[in-house]
């Protein structure tokens, strides 16, 4: 399908989140070299310290959070575009009054997900 609406596409929660859910928007089988993914992270909510081996290009849609990319803390909002290079370790906590919603495109490459307690999420 090459047109279709945010509202048809399932949300699942994240294993590693807290609070925060996923949507494969377009996904490695129907983008020949990127996947888009849609992440909500409720009020309070974040993602733990975490490493993949594949590059993050990401765009702030709705509220405000801090992410820590390798050893510096940002600020982001809704229109702020942040990069994560591959093996950074970074990590996402909502703290404004709402939502935090970004987009995610990454490479249709194996990605190892790696906490930074060192399991890996599966």
């Amino acid at each position: 399908m090459r047109v279709k609406h945010v509202n048809e596409v399932e949300s699942e929660p994240v294993k590693s989140g807290n609070m925060t859910t996923i949507q494969v928007l377009i996904s490695s089988q129907e983008g020949p070299n990127f996947a888009m993914r849609r992440f909500v992270i409720q009020r309070g909510g974040g993602m733990p310290r975490h490493t993949n081996t594949v590059e993050h290009e990401q765009y702030v849609l709705k509220g405000h959070a801090s992410v820590g990319i390798n050893n510096q803390t940002y600020q982001v909002k809704a229109g702020d575009v942040v990069f994560i290079p591959e093996g950074a370790p970074h990590w996402y906590q909502n703290n404004g009054d709402g939502d935090f919603e970004f987009l995610c495109v990454i490479p249709n490459k194996a990605d190892d997900l790696r906490i930074s307690n060192g399991d890996k999420e599966c």
